[in-house]
């Protein structure tokens, strides 16, 4: 396997370190890696009504041994590291079972670790038999390829999601469930799908729009619907096939609707009722929160949005909706003329235009 042109935007299938190996070196700007997390589960767990939890115990979960997981997981993350950019960062992901494992390996080989995330589960699982506390986060790796890496980091796109505030190394976001958690045949796709929501922070925090983002155990796709969405190049690599069709389906239906997170001074302050006063939105009006018509808020007459029984700013909103920071601009969308929903940031935009040119 050798690759001669850079397979952009495709799922390769094969084993990640064969592929990694295969690819150019210096290829890619970001990596996210979601790896096997070597649980060490020996026997089933049940609710207490016996009902039976639907573990994580998938075959590539499994290792005879530390020293084999050790051996893997140095493997993939010295393939990963010969093909990122020498400016370029990678994310790793792990619960208390693997990550301190991989954190030292990559210290090993040269990776130069920026911040270690903990996303803090709003609905986590419970434990079941009350023998433990409830694992209720899992812990992220931010490091760059080596100490003197030129790293990409959007501390003013996240202050500004942040409600103006740094954003802090605790990110509480929910777990993957309801309609974003794919099935097949009404079981889950993947047993440890990851929400959209955490790659979006990661993929907006530490990658530009163009970027190359390469993820080595694919899945059913988070990384990729992700990166489309957000106007980045991507990379997925997988050897399952089922994770593949799946994928290759969720990523196919995904719109792009690239954000505009660079550094550059951010434009005037426009407030959301600025929208209602010059009648680009009214009264009454349903907006969809990230473009999903099930869940709608309606506006107010004083440019509010009413959720259920709850009123609040577009921002308000949308963190209790996603259980964390959430730029309103970004998330929330409008029905247009045609009945498709497009984000309201795009009639902020005309406004300033407007402003700019002196129509208003």
């Amino acid at each position: 396997m050798n690759f001669r042109t850079l397979p952009l935007n495709q799922i390769v299938p094969g084993d990640c370190v064969e592929v990694l190996r295969a690819l150019p070196e210096k290829c890619v700007d970001l990596i996210f890696a979601d790896p096997p997390y070597n649980l060490q589960l020996s026997q089933d767990l049940w609710r207490p009504n016996m009902t039976k939890v639907d573990a994580v115990d998938d075959a590539w979960d499994r290792f005879g041994s530390f020293e084999e997981y050790d051996r893997f997981t140095r493997e993939w993350l010295e393939a990963g590291r010969r093909v990122l950019k020498d400016d370029g960062a990678i994310w790793v992901i792990g619960s208390y079972h693997n990550i301190f494992r991989v954190g030292k390996i990559m210290m090993d080989l040269g990776y130069w670790i920026l911040n270690d995330i903990v996303w803090v589960k709003s609905n986590p699982m419970p434990n079941f038999r009350g023998v433990r506390f409830t694992n209720a986060h899992e812990t992220l790796i931010w490091a760059k390829k080596s100490e003197k890496s030129r790293y990409y980091f959007n501390y003013h796109y996240m202050k500004q999601v942040n409600g103006g505030k740094q954003m802090r190394s605790d990110w509480e976001i929910p777990i993957c469930s309801g309609a974003e958690r794919l099935r097949v045949n009404g079981e889950k796709a993947h047993s440890t799908q990851k929400p959209m929501a955490l790659l979006e922070r990661v993929i907006l925090a530490t990658s530009q729009p163009g970027d190359v983002v390469l993820d080595p155990f694919f899945g059913t796709g988070t990384t990729g619907a992700v990166a489309k969405q957000l106007g980045r190049n991507w990379i997925g690599i997988e050897r399952d096939a089922l994770y593949i069709k799946v994928a290759r389906k969720r990523i196919k239906a995904i719109a792009t609707q690239p954000t505009d997170a660079s550094d550059a001074p951010r434009p005037a302050r426009i407030p959301f009722v600025t929208l209602v006063r010059q009648a680009y939105l009214q009264a009454g009006d349903w907006l969809y929160f990230r473009g999903n018509r099930q869940q709608a808020a309606q506006i107010t007459a004083n440019g509010r949005l009413c959720y259920h029984d709850t009123e609040g700013s577009i921002h308000q909103i949308g963190r209790l909706i996603q259980q964390g920071p959430c730029n309103g601009w970004e998330h929330w969308h409008f029905e247009d003329a045609d009945g498709e929903l497009k984000p309201i940031n795009r009639l902020r935009q005309h406004v300033l235009s407007a402003m700019k040119n002196g129509q208003h």
